[in-house]
């Protein structure tokens, strides 16, 4: 069952590093994105998530990442590392062009099926990241809000910095976007994450199996990547079509 494969990841294996979107590999697998301001603990949390130390390099150095990095979970779906937005420390042109790779993934990426946007928990509303929400809203780009490092602050804080977010967001939607909290440290959130996930992904069809003498006589392994059950890439697809926001044009502000 679809289920199992992804609340129970058995595997977890770096796919590729793609500097643009036309580097990404083929479009047959949904993929799941994570980004954020640089040191939000993006790539503590992508561990946690798959469950596999060292899977995503954690670096002492914010915006190590500078790739587009894409990793196979269970050969049926895809966890997708983007690089972090406002690391002031990389030379202008590099940042441009990072910025460009990230923009043209989250554009025109038709497997994408949902971007988790981090926020540290720990803080008040920062300006570059309700610039970035509000971009991700106006280009109708399916996301789900993440609030990171839920266990160095005070709960009484953290909820607090929440719902500041979310009133200043709140004049964009009828309905708030999904709110997810976590912590790399704890494993807390862990579970909703993989949850938001698997929802996002259609149910496996009820289909008999096909009998051994169905299969190609040279049909000896599996491949490397499956296709999730009932997944589809539409051509044509937009990211209107997938969000009822309004879509509004606004230039990218990171």
């Amino acid at each position: 069952m679809l289920a199992i494969a992804i609340m129970n990841i058995s595997s977890a294996i770096f796919k590729c590093s793609a500097p643009d979107l036309e580097s990404c590999p083929d479009e047959s697998l949904p993929e799941f994105a994570f980004i954020g301001r640089s040191n939000v603990g993006k790539s503590s949390l992508l561990n946690m998530l798959a469950g596999k130390d060292g899977l995503a390099h954690v670096s002492p150095t914010p915006g190590f990442t500078k790739l587009i990095n894409i990793f196979t979970m269970n050969k049926t779906w895809r966890l997708v590392d983007l690089p972090g937005y406002g690391f002031a420390h990389v030379a202008r042109e590099d940042s441009a062009r990072f910025n460009q790779a990230v923009n043209d993934y989250l554009q025109q990426r038709k497997n994408l099926v949902c971007v988790f946007a981090l926020i540290d928990s720990g803080l008040s509303p920062q300006k570059i990241d309700l610039e970035f929400v509000e971009w991700l809203t106006s280009h109708s780009i399916p996301y789900a809000l993440v609030f990171t490092k839920t266990d160095r602050s005070k709960p009484e804080q953290v909820q607090a910095n929440i719902a500041a977010f979310s009133d200043c967001i709140s004049k964009w939607f009828q309905q708030l976007p999904e709110i997810l909290t976590c912590s790399a440290t704890t494993g807390q959130g862990r579970g909703e994450l993989l949850a938001v996930i698997e929802k996002s992904i259609p149910a496996a069809p009820d289909e008999p199996a096909e009998s051994p003498q169905e299969l190609p006589p040279d049909a000896t392994s599996v491949p490397e990547e499956t296709p999730a059950p009932g997944w589809t890439v539409r051509a044509g697809t937009t990211k209107a079509e997938r969000n009822p926001v309004k879509h509004r044009k606004i230039a990218r502000p990171w």
